[in-house]
């Protein structure tokens, strides 16, 4: 396990390891240059390291660390609401484009989608009636109404015939003749009753009362009876029932003979009441009999003839727009009517297709939140593409103007750390990633085909050819010093004064790009010239990555 650290180690840092040996190499030749100078005031203090501007080649790289992800995942939720019926796939399940993923309940859906069937079927035919031409049957109803309403406002304006007038005197002496018997057959009901027939009613029910009394005397009696030696319980029973009956009839007769009694004194109420009914519907008949003589002799209101004349122009108007058919805005309108109904039934359809969630693309399910019976909100399902996976960098905002897409990169990923893999560039994030002292960009990489088994959140080191420059100016980067406040970079160079001391000058320069540990010098200074190598940088600028310079993550 020790030993697996240690390579770990190596190819982790050995880019680092390499440049090391480089320096210590250069500085045998003489690049670094180190001495003790007895300086004062301007002068170079004692004990200062030095370095050389020299020219040579460089392979420029970026190199950044970063984690694995998958290109296309998405976290599915749906276009409608509802409670989920059911989930027909699982984490780790693999999934093709188009496949249902989740299904909701949809019995409300569905009745919507008919309701909107139905409607449009309704709004298509009142259309199809409209457009079509008026039937035979329809345009003569039509002119029969016209006839109608025509012959009504000439007969109102023609006044009453005389047989019309006869007619009305007939039908008003009759409806008299009506109320004076239905008013005789109430007298009749009301009158008095007979005296004979009075006092047989009374002496009637005076027996009845009689035989009543008797009766449930004897019923009583036989109640209080104990049994004896002539009387046995059985001979009781029978007796008690006997006049119990006989009981009962005597007092049903008495009700008889009082209500008999009772209507010949007061009348009978029945009889009465429908005579009075009686008398009230031949008085309504008769009034109705004079009113309409009266107003057959008085002749047509005003009133009258304004109803007659205006039910002949609906007629008329109706039997027209028969004819000349349906105006271009009816059409229209229920064009538009069609349209609509049309458009809801779209709407219906497309929300119970919604219902379904399908997968968008080819995949594994990384997770399912939601269970049948639950309502379903928010993401409900997560899809990856196995087949998409990238590395994304973490850049140094520094190192980003080398960056490009197309670029080809080398990947070793921490789990195998022997292996070397082949990516290339394919997107930069426009904005930097927030957090942090540092301004770092996101910048993708697509791996390569490789057999290693390679899953998201997997970490990895990349090293970004960026371009190869030959005969450029170099300067070893830890003796430049960086001012990010105001994006310049400054040298401390040594130079001879006319006495023969050697002072520091500090010295604006313009940089270009990077390899290792030198950087090239674009402007400032020239071949040959020597600077001083500042062990105390500020701490804004020994805080930053790669020892105060430029620093990209990695380099």
């Amino acid at each position: 396990m020790e030993t697996n650290k240690m390579n770990n180690i190596w190819h982790r840092y050995k880019k680092w390891i390499i440049s090391g040996i480089v320096i210590l190499v250069l500085a045998a030749g003489g690049l670094l240059l180190s001495g003790r100078l007895a300086t004062s005031g301007r002068g170079v203090s004692a004990g200062t390291t030095r370095a050389k501007v020299t020219v040579g080649d460089i392979v420029d790289d970026v190199s950044a660390g970063g984690e694995v992800v998958a290109g296309r995942a998405v976290a599915l939720s749906l276009m409608t609401s509802g409670t989920v019926a059911e989930t027909l796939v699982k984490v780790g399940d693999h999934v093709s484009a188009g496949d249902a993923l989740l299904r909701l309940e949809t019995a409300e859906l569905e009745r919507a989608v008919t309701q909107a069937e139905q409607a449009v079927i309704v709004q298509e035919a009142s259309l199809a009636t409209l457009i079509a031409a008026p039937a035979a049957a329809q345009q003569a109803s039509a002119e029969a109404d016209v006839r109608s309403a025509q012959a009504q406002l000439d007969d109102l304006l023609d006044g009453p015939s005389t047989e019309e007038l006869a007619a009305a005197e007939a039908n008003l002496h009759a409806a008299q003749a009506d109320l004076g018997a239905a008013s005789a057959r109430l007298n009749s009901a009301a009158a008095p009753a007979d005296e004979n027939a009075l006092r047989a009613a009374q002496i009637a029910l005076d027996t009845a009362r009689a035989v009543a009394t008797t009766a449930a005397e004897r019923h009583s009696s036989i109640l209080v009876t104990e049994p004896n030696q002539f009387l046995d319980a059985d001979t009781l029973a029978q007796m008690e029932k006997q006049a119990r009956a006989a009981a009962q009839q005597a007092n049903a007769d008495l009700m008889t003979a009082q209500q008999t009694y009772d209507a010949l004194v007061n009348g009978n109420p029945s009889s009465i009441a429908a005579s009075q009914a009686s008398v009230a519907s031949a008085a309504a008949q008769r009034d109705a009999a004079q009113a309409k003589l009266d107003s057959l002799q008085a002749g047509p209101s005003d009133a009258d003839v304004a109803a007659a004349r205006s039910s002949l122009a609906q007629a008329e108007w109706q039997l027209e727009q028969l004819v000349a058919g349906p105006t271009a805005a009816r059409i229209t309108s229920a064009e538009i009517a069609v349209e609509q109904a049309r458009i809801r039934l779209e709407r219906s359809e497309r929300t119970l297709a919604e219902a379904t969630l399908l997968a968008p693309f080819d995949g594994v399910i990384t997770a399912v939140n939601v269970q049948p019976g639950e309502a379903a909100a928010g993401v409900v399902i997560e899809i990856a593409d196995p087949n998409s996976l990238e590395l994304v960098l973490q850049i140094d905002e520094i190192d980003m103007a080398q960056i490009a897409p197309g670029q080809i990169a080398e990947v070793t990923m921490q789990a195998w750390p022997s292996e070397t893999l082949s990516a290339e560039v394919v997107a930069i994030a426009p904005r930097p990633v927030s957090g942090g002292d540092l301004v770092v960009y996101e910048v993708y990489l697509r791996l390569g085909r490789t057999n290693l088994a390679l899953r998201a959140g997997m970490t990895a080191d990349a090293t970004l050819t960026t371009g190869e420059l030959t005969n450029v100016l170099l300067l070893p980067s830890e003796a430049i010093e960086v001012d990010r406040g105001s994006g310049t970079y400054r040298v401390q160079r040594v130079t001879t004064a006319s006495n023969g001391e050697e002072i520091i000058e500090v010295v604006k320069i313009t940089v270009g790009r990077r390899s290792g540990n030198y950087t090239q010098i674009t402007g400032g200074l020239a071949a040959g010239d020597e600077v001083v190598i500042n062990r105390n940088l500020p701490a804004a600028v020994d805080n930053l990555p790669g020892n105060g310079l430029f620093g990209g993550a990695g380099n």
